[in-house]
Parts: structure tokens; C-alpha cells; sequence
């Protein structure tokens, strides 16, 4: 009897002695595999951070060109009418951009140097014209500009309404209050708004992009007399 005891305590302890290093196996297990999870997402998190603060850098560095940008064109307008002055309507670097006039909407805090051209690299530093005449001579200064989630450049232009004033200075320092008459979302081949036939009247056309629909959002606006 105390060897059939004896017997039955063995094969206890080595029934109990395998379950706890199965236990401590798949324990072991888990904890290597929420290790492995805890540093990818560290990384994944690290790369976020990096791409986040990369993007941040690149449009500082926009915004600061823009910003040099009108002062350049501040410079430029004050001394316009002075014929002893040639001016100079670019900045330093040959490579920036020619600046043809300044567009101003006090009512949601809006200016950027108008650029002469626009591509996808001059687009990135402020508003362009995209077509039409230069800035407060008779026609339809269509301006181009990005639709950032951050609000910059046209990003709130969905904030205006008719009746709402849009300011463009040209190079000479003058400027003319445009009042909206329209506001409009159209396909994104529709080119009836830079249409010229104004009438011989001053109009402005902003034109920015709904990224979630694919559409455009055009804005028109004629001097306000």
C-alpha cells in the first residue's frame, strides 16, 4: 500500500512538474511576443514621429519663403513710383519665384504674395495665377491655391460667403476691393471659370481643390465699385 502511495505521489509530481513547464513555456512565449509587438509599435511610432516633424520642417520653410516673399513685394511697391529706384520684383535667389501682386481676405485672416506661374513646386509656396490677366487689369485673374488641412494658403476659403471682400494689391502698391458674387463647386475639368468674357469689367477667380470629392471649389468675385 505505502508503494502504491508512493507510486501515485511520482506520478503526481511528474504530472504537475510537465504543467508547469508547458506554463512556463507558453508564458515565456508571450512575453517574447508582446515584446516583439511593444518595439514594433515603438518604431512604427518613431517613424510617425519623424514623418509628422518632417512636414512641419518643409512647410516652415514654405511659409518663411512666402513670408520673405512679401516683404519683398512691400519693398517693391514703396518704391514704385520712384525713378530712381529699378525694382527688383524677385527675390535674391534666381530660383524663387516671380511675385506679381498680394492677395488679402481680412475676414479669415488670408495674405500671400501672388506668385506669376503656377506648378506643383510654386503651388507648395503660396497662391499662383493660373490664368488671365495681372493682377487689377480688366478680365479674370484666375488664382490657384492648395486646400490644406492645416488652413493654409486656401484652406479656408470654405469660411467666405457672398458679399464677403477680397483684396488684391498689384505692383504698384494699389489695391481694389473685389465683392464675391459666387461660390461655386464644379468637376475638376470644368474650365469655364477662367473664361475672359467679363464684359470689360475687373473680376478674380480663386480656384482650389475638395480632395475628398475629387471637385473644385471656385470662388468669383468682380471689383466692387
Amino acid at each position: 500500500l505505502n508503494e502504491e502511495k508512493l507510486m501515485n505521489q511520482i506520478l503526481e509530481n511528474n504530472f504537475s512538474s510537465k504543467n508547469l513547464n508547458k506554463k512556463n513555456k507558453n508564458t515565456s512565449h508571450l512575453s517574447k511576443t508582446y515584446k516583439s509587438i511593444f518595439i514594433f509599435s515603438i518604431i512604427i511610432i518613431i517613424i510617425c514621429i519623424i514623418i509628422y516633424l518632417s512636414l512641419r520642417y518643409n512647410s516652415y520653410k514654405k511659409e518663411k519663403i512666402s513670408k520673405s516673399l512679401i516683404d519683398n513685394f512691400n519693398i517693391t511697391t514703396l518704391y514704385a513710383n520712384n525713378n530712381n529706384y529699378i525694382a527688383n520684383r524677385t527675390t535674391n535667389n534666381s530660383e524663387e519665384p516671380f511675385v506679381i501682386g498680394l492677395l488679402k481676405i481680412d475676414k479669415i485672416n488670408l495674405m500671400y504674395p501672388i506668385l506669376s506661374t503656377s506648378s506643383e513646386e510654386l503651388l507648395e509656396i503660396s497662391p499662383c495665377r493660373f490664368y488671365g490677366p495681372m493682377p487689377n487689369e480688366v478680365g479674370n485673374l484666375c488664382i490657384a491655391g492648395h486646400n490644406y488641412a492645416s488652413k493654409k494658403h486656401f484652406g479656408k476659403l470654405t469660411s467666405l460667403n457672398e458679399k464677403d471682400l477680397i483684396k488684391i494689391y498689384d505692383l504698384s502698391g494699389n489695391f481694389i476691393d473685389y465683392i464675391i458674387y459666387k461660390i461655386q463647386e464644379v468637376p475638376a475639368n470644368d474650365t469655364s471659370c477662367i473664361s475672359q468674357n467679363t464684359n470689360n469689367i475687373k473680376e478674380v477667380s480663386l480656384i482650389t481643390c475638395n480632395t475628398i470629392k475629387g471637385t473644385r471649389i471656385v470662388i468669383k468675385a468682380k471689383e466692387n465699385r
